[in-house]
């Protein structure tokens, strides 16, 4: 992934840590966030994922979830992509839209990866 500091848009750099995700692991918009220097910033990093689905490259949006589990971005997914089976087919327990035992698939960025 590129430094914050390289001539590299918000969106990209959201892009590029959420692809670093492990299969059965979720982070929250606000990880993500504080990640990239932006500790502010966890909508823009919802607004980065809105708009995913048009990216060349294949995100992992399903793995980004609100700070409490809640899978808040859900309806930005197509019908035939739903967030909430994405999750499951990758181990991940979801019930009423959220997490079950997020801290457990817990992933922050700012300890697994390194700037």
């Amino acid at each position: 992934m590129k430094k914050k500091t390289d001539k590299y848009s918000f969106f990209e750099n959201v892009y590029e840590v959420v692809k670093l995700i492990p299969k059965g692991r979720a982070t929250s918009y606000g990880a993500i966030a504080k990640y990239l220097g932006a500790a502010r910033s966890a909508r823009m990093v919802g607004y980065a994922l809105n708009s995913c689905f048009a990216h060349a490259d294949k995100i992992p949006a399903h793995r980004v979830v609100n700070r409490n589990g809640m899978l808040t971005g859900k309806h930005h997914f197509p019908d035939e992509y739903p967030m909430d089976e994405a999750l499951r087919k990758e181990g991940i327990k979801v019930k009423d839209d959220k997490i079950v035992d997020f801290k457990a698939v817990f992933w922050d960025p700012s300890i697994e990866l390194s700037l």
